[in-house]
C-alpha cells in the first residue's frame, strides 16, 4: 500500500516536465545551501581545538590530495595554524566569526534562490492539473454527470486540486532539499565515526516504519474528509438551485438539518485527520531524539572506555547528528502532507481515468456539407442493462420537418442525442449522406447541427458572448443573428445592449428573452440540421408567439428535427414520427394519424385538454 502511494506520488511528478529548468535550478541550490550549511559547522570544531590548544597547531604543508576530505581538512587545520601563529588568535577567532557569518549568509542565499525557482513550479502545477481535469469534465459523457454529483466533481476540480498545491507542491521543496541534508550530515558523521553512524543507521529506520504506518492512515482519513466535502457542496449546489422549491414547501428545516448532519461528519473527519497530521511533529521529534539519546549512551561509554574517540570528535560528532533532527523532523512532516495529499490525487485520477464513450476514429472524416438525408438504420440503444431504443428505421431527407411525439419516456430525446453523438448506437448505425457518423469528426459533425432546447441553457456571461459561444467574434453576425432570432429589440434596451452580463444562467432575463438568445446562438452557427426540443412549452401566449416568428425563421430551407410536447406545433410537419417504449408504432401526417393512429389521437385529445383546462 505504501509502495502504491509512492508510486502515484512520483506519477503525479509527470506535471513537472514543463519546469525542469526550474526544477533542476531548485536542486543545485539546495545543494549550494546544504554545503554552505555544513561548512559553517565543520569549520568551527577543529578551529576551536587549535585555538585551546586541545590539538596541536599543523605547520607542515599538507602532503594529500585537496579533492579528498582527509586532505581539505588538512589543509584547512594548516591555514589556520598558520593564521594563529602569524596573526595571533584574535585574528584568527575574527577572521573565523566573518567567515561563518558569509557561509550563513550564502546558505540562506541559496534557500532563497531555491524557494524562488520553485514558486512557478508550485502554482504552474496546480494551474496544469486543474486545466486537465476542467478539459476532462468537457470531454466526459453526459450519462457520466446523471451518475455523479456535481457539487463532488466541483469539489475534485477546486478543493482537491488546491489541496495538491498545499500538501504535495508545498511540500516539495523540502522533499528534495531535506534527504540532501540528511546524506550531507550523515556522510560528515560517518567519517568521523562509522561505529556510532552504523548505530543511527540502525535506530533511524525504525523511526521510519513507525512514520510511515502512520501516514498511510493519514490518507485514508484525508479521502474520507474529500468525499464528505464534496457532498457538502452538491447540497450546497442542490439547494441554491431548488431554493424556490424549498421555501415553498416550507422544507427549509429538513434541508438545514440534513446539511447540519454532513457539517457535523465532516468536522469529526476532519478533526481525526488533522490530529493524526499533527501527530507527525512531536512523533519524529520524539523518536529522532530516542536515536540522539541511544547515540549519546553509546558514544559516552566509546569516550569513558577510550576506545577510539576522543572527547572533543564526540562533541563534534553529536553537534552534526543534532543538525540531522531538524530536516528529518521536516522530512516526516512532509511525508505526512504528501500522504494526505495523495488521497485528493486519487480523487482527481478517479476523473482523469474515466473512458470517454464516445471515440474518434483517428481517421475520421471532415464533412462541411449535408446534402441528402439522415438515416437511421436498425438502430438500438441501452443504457447499461437498460433497453431504451429498438430496431429504429427513419430516413429523413434533407429540407424536410420530422417530429417526434409520443409519451414520457418513450425514447424521443435520446433519439436525438444519439445524433448529435452525446451517446453512440449499440447495435445500428446513423448516417449523413451515406456515411457512418461514427466515421465523421466530432467538431464537423456537431457544426452541422444547431440545438434548441426546452429549457434555455445560458451562461453568467455577455449577451454577446452567449451567442457567439466562442465561434464567432464578428459583431456584425452577432446583430444578424439577434435580429433574425427577434432578440434584437430588446437587447439593445439593455444598460450595455449586447456587452450587458445577464446573470447566473440567464436570470436577469425573461424565459421568452432567454429563449430567443438560444434561437440566435444556433442561428448564428447557421446549421444545416435542427434538432428542437420543443423550445416553447414553458412560455406565455406573448413570448411563444414572438419565439414561434423566431423558430420560423430558423427553420427556413432546413432540415428539423422536432421533439414535440405541443402537438398544435407540429401539424404541418412533413413527417410525424409516433414512438412508445423505445420504438416507432406510427408514422404520417397530422391528418392522417388523427385518423388512423389510436394512439396519437388519444396524445392530441390529452394536449387539447390540457389546454382547455389552463
Amino acid at each position: 500500500m505504501q509502495n502504491n502511494s509512492l508510486n502515484r506520488f512520483f506519477a503525479t511528478l509527470r506535471y513537472l516536465r514543463p519546469y525542469s529548468f526550474y526544477a533542476c535550478m531548485n536542486a543545485i541550490c539546495n545543494i549550494f545551501a546544504v554545503v554552505f550549511s555544513l561548512f559553517s559547522i565543520t569549520m568551527v570544531i577543529p578551529f576551536l581545538q587549535l585555538l585551546f590548544d586541545k590539538q596541536a597547531l599543523q605547520l607542515e604543508a599538507p602532503t594529500e590530495s585537496a579533492f579528498t576530505i582527509a586532505g581539505a581538512t588538512s589543509r584547512f587545520n594548516h591555514f589556520l595554524s598558520q593564521l594563529i601563529v602569524e596573526e595571533g588568535k584574535r585574528s584568527a577567532l575574527i577572521f573565523i566569526c566573518v567567515l561563518v557569518m558569509v557561509m550563513f549568509l550564502l546558505r540562506n542565499f541559496f534557500r532563497y534562490a531555491a524557494m524562488w525557482f520553485m514558486a512557478p513550479i508550485r502554482n504552474g502545477v496546480v494551474r496544469d492539473v486543474r486545466q486537465e481535469v476542467f478539459d476532462k469534465m468537457l470531454q466526459l459523457p453526459l450519462s457520466y454527470y446523471s451518475e455523479q454529483k456535481k457539487g463532488d466533481l466541483m469539489a475534485r476540480s477546486s478543493s482537491d486540486v488546491q489541496e495538491i498545491e498545499y500538501s504535495i507542491m508545498h511540500t516539495l521543496e523540502a522533499s528534495i532539499r531535506e534527504p540532501l541534508t540528511i546524506i550531507a550530515y550523515l556522510g560528515a558523521m560517518l567519517y568521523i565515526s562509522p561505529k556510532l553512524t552504523a548505530i543511527v543507521f540502525v535506530v533511524l529506520p525504525i523511526a521510519g516504519v513507525i512514520i510511515g504506518t502512520i501516514g498511510k492512515t493519514l490518507k485514508q482519513a484525508s479521502r474520507k474528509a474529500q468525499n464528505k466535502l464534496g457532498e457538502i457542496i452538491s447540497m450546497i449546489e442542490e439547494t441554491i438551485g431548488g431554493l424556490r422549491i424549498l421555501q415553498a414547501f416550507n422544507a427549509e428545516p429538513y434541508q438545514k438539518a440534513r446539511f447540519r448532519e454532513n457539517n457535523n461528519e465532516h468536522f469529526r473527519l476532519m478533526n481525526n485527520m488533522l490530529r493524526r497530521r499533527d501527530l507527525s511533529s512531536p512523533l519524529s521529534e520524539f523518536l529522532s531524539i530516542s536515536a540522539l539519546v541511544v547515540v549519546l549512551y553509546v558514544g559516552c561509554q566509546m569516550v569513558l572506555n577510550e576506545k577510539g574517540i576522543h572527547p572533543e570528535i564526540f562533541i563534534y560528532f553529536m553537534v552534526i547528528f543534532s543538525q540531522v533532527i531538524p530536516p528529518a523532523k521536516a522530512l516526516t512532516s512532509a511525508w505526512y502532507s504528501i500522504q494526505k495529499g495523495m488521497a485528493s490525487v486519487d480523487r482527481i485520477q478517479d476523473v482523469l481515468k474515466v473512458p470517454l464513450k464516445i471515440d474518434e476514429q483517428t481517421d475520421a472524416k471532415e464533412i462541411s456539407d449535408f446534402q441528402h438525408e439522415i438515416e437511421f438504420r436498425n438502430v438500438s440503444f441501452s443504457y447499461e442493462e437498460t433497453p431504451v431504443l429498438k430496431n429504429i428505421n427513419l430516413r429523413i431527407p434533407k429540407g424536410k420537418m420530422v417530429a417526434l411525439v409520443g409519451p414520457s419516456g418513450a425514447g424521443k430525446s435520446t433519439l436525438a442525442d444519439l445524433l448529435i453523438r452525446f451517446h453512440d448506437v449499440t447495435e445500428g448505425q446513423i448516417l449523413i449522406d451515406g456515411l457512418d457518423i461514427r466515421e465523421i469528426k466530432l467538431s464537423a459533425l456537431r457544426s452541422l447541427l444547431g440545438v434548441v432546447t426546452q429549457e434555455a441553457l445560458l451562461f453568467n456571461d455577455s449577451v454577446h458572448n452567449n451567442i457567439s459561444l466562442g465561434r464567432s467574434n464578428n459583431e456584425q453576425e452577432v446583430f444578424a443573428a439577434g435580429k433574425q432570432a427577434n432578440a434584437d429589440t430588446f437587447v439593445r434596451k439593455l444598460d450595455q445592449a449586447y456587452q450587458q452580463h445577464i446573470g447566473d444562467r440567464g436570470t436577469k432575463l425573461s424565459g421568452g428573452e432567454r429563449q430567443r438568445l438560444t434561437i440566435a446562438r444556433a442561428l448564428l452557427g447557421k446549421p444545416s440540421i435542427l434538432i428542437l426540443d420543443e423550445a416553447t412549452s414553458n412560455l406565455d401566449a406573448k413570448s411563444e408567439q414572438l419565439v414561434q416568428a423566431a423558430l420560423k425563421e430558423l427553420m427556413e430551407e432546413r432540415t428539423s428535427i422536432v421533439i414535440a410536447h405541443r402537438l398544435s406545433t407540429i401539424q404541418k410537419a412533413d413527417l410525424i414520427i409516433v414512438m412508445k417504449d423505445g420504438e416507432i408504432v406510427e408514422s404520417g401526417q397530422h391528418q392522417g394519424l388523427l385518423a388512423n393512429s389510436a394512439l396519437y389521437s388519444h396524445l392530441v385529445q390529452l394536449q387539447e385538454m390540457s389546454e382547455k383546462r389552463s
